[in-house]
């Protein structure tokens, strides 16, 4: 079993297709495809479902890719532990946000970052909270800026970055109000985040501690566009505190009653695994920027 073989599975199952993965790794086609078929015989099982148009892992596959992404990590580090050990930190960082992300002023500081630590390659993508959870512990992102209700799940690690309440905002519901309590929220058209974000879900729970549901009119994966619908009349918007203050000129800014219904985002990383000395150089830049 040779690096350079566990590199073309790993790039094969990522992009669902030989070429792509050739394509990627900058390889002819042919050479992708004859290494990984040199890997299954060596390991005896088919690790790919090519029947179809898109290549699928098959169940072995499917076990076997965590140890070989597992595996090239731990090369990588080998390099840069000794780039570190030299003075030096260089590497990738893979890191992502919620969209919702903009109070951590995030390109800020990775600019920032990006000025003392020159070498280090950094890729962002974006997805909601739970997406990126679960690719933190399956090792396809090192880093991610999450929005959390609760404490966060076994194996994850984070660091506070933004704690604040959520508000209701609104242009013509609730028009003589300074605060609101969850039950009387519950017959009005809320907007809010989809599912699987830190905001709903702390929306959800808060609801449900009184026995109620939401009654969700729409919703955006950008808090910015709840506020944009707000404005226009069609429902209460919930959002983080300081984008709802921004638009105090537009909109008004309501108070919800209650304890729990707070955002928070944070940065996140997995702590049953090895972390590169590019991604511990950014949680310790991150921490030194975000002292709470």
């Amino acid at each position: 079993m040779e690096l350079h073989q566990l590199t073309y599975f790993v790039a094969v199952a990522e992009e669902g297709n030989f070429t792509r993965a050739a394509e990627r790794l900058h390889v002819a086609q042919p050479g992708v495809s004859a290494q990984v078929r040199r890997l299954e015989r060596e390991l005896g099982q088919q690790l790919l479902d090519r029947s179809g148009r898109m290549v699928r892992l098959t169940d072995v596959g499917a076990a076997a890719l965590p140890h070989a992404r597992a595996a090239l990590a731990a090369v990588r580090g080998v390099r840069e532990a000794v780039d570190e050990l030299a003075g030096l930190v260089r590497g990738q960082v893979a890191i992502g946000a919620v969209t919702s992300a903009g109070p951590v002023k995030l390109p800020d500081l990775l600019a920032r970052f990006h000025e003392r630590y020159p070498a280090v390659e950094i890729t962002l993508s974006e997805a909601n909270s739970d997406r990126m959870l679960t690719a933190l512990r399956e090792g396809r992102l090192d880093l991610a800026v999450v929005g959390l209700s609760t404490d966060p799940p076994p194996g994850i690690a984070t660091q506070v970055l933004i704690d604040e309440p959520f508000v209701a905002v609104s242009a013509g519901f609730l028009a003589d109000r300074a605060e609101v309590a969850i039950d009387e929220l519950a017959g009005l058209p809320l907007m809010a985040l989809p599912k699987g974000t830190g905001l709903r879900t702390a929306l959800d729970a808060a609801f449900a501690r009184e026995g109620l549901t939401p009654r969700i009119a729409f919703e955006a994966a950008d808090p910015n566009v709840l506020v944009q619908l707000a404005t226009r009349g069609l429902g209460v918007a919930v959002v983080p505190e300081s984008l709802g203050r921004y638009h105090e000129a537009e909109l008004r800014v309501i108070t919800i009653a209650g304890p729990g219904l707070r955002g928070v985002l944070a940065l996140a990383w997995r702590t049953d695994g090895p972390l590169s000395p590019a991604a511990r150089a950014l949680i310790a830049f991150a921490r030194a920027n975000y002292r709470s």
